[in-house]
């Protein structure tokens, strides 16, 4: 009788998980390392970390928030795939906007999920976007090809987005080095785009639809 040798146990998923929040990445991990086919290999707690730590630990998938300081995850996103294409990215975030998800599939992300999403559901995300599939949160998906594409320019998302503090255009042309006139024209088409009132209220529909 031939005896055949037990089959290799496949190696586990490895992951990073980044969070500028403590508590969310805590329970992040917490909740993916209990399941047996994944493994939680390092934490950032920031875009700038996350594109550290991929490099020193090759993950197999990166779980990326999009809001964190020094770099975001949209940003963070597009380095990873740059500089690590073997490193899958699913974007699990708060921010269920039709703009993010937009920007986060053009940087290179695999998956969108929402941070409600429930663990099962989440650790089966991963496994997806880590077989090479596109895991995108369908309600998301839907409203976004009702939404459009981003209508606002990178000059114009930049402005806006320094602006949205209440700040001159003079300070805000000094940060960008461009002149005030050059700012104000900016802003001035970024609200006809929008189609708001003025300029505060740019900035507001920009940010709902997670175009800034």
């Amino acid at each position: 009788m031939v005896s055949r040798m037990p089959e290799a146990t496949p190696a586990p998923i490895r992951l990073v998980i980044a969070d500028d929040q403590a508590l969310v990445r805590g329970a992040l991990a917490a909740l993916l390392a209990l399941e047996d086919d994944l493994e939680v290999a390092g934490v950032a707690a920031d875009g700038a970390q996350a594109v550290e730590m991929v490099a020193a630990l090759q993950p197999d998938v990166c779980l990326m928030d999009i809001q964190m300081p020094d770099m975001d995850g949209i940003d963070a996103t597009r380095r990873v795939r740059a500089t690590h294409p073997s490193t899958r990215v699913l974007i699990v975030t708060t921010f269920a906007r039709p703009g993010y998800l937009r920007a986060a599939l053009d940087a290179g992300a695999s998956g969108f999920v929402v941070k409600d999403t429930p663990a099962e559901q989440l650790a089966e995300a991963v496994r997806r976007v880590h077989a090479g599939l596109r895991v995108v949160d369908p309600a998301l998906a839907e409203e976004s090809l009702f939404e459009g594409m981003n209508p606002l320019s990178d000059r114009e998302r930049q402005v806006l987005r320094l602006a949205a503090d209440g700040r001159s255009a003079s300070a805000v042309a000094a940060e960008v080095f461009l002149s005030a006139g050059t700012v104000r024209n900016l802003l001035s088409a970024a609200i006809g785009k929008t189609g708001a009132a003025n300029r505060a209220q740019a900035v507001r529909i920009a940010q709902d639809k997670g175009w800034i």
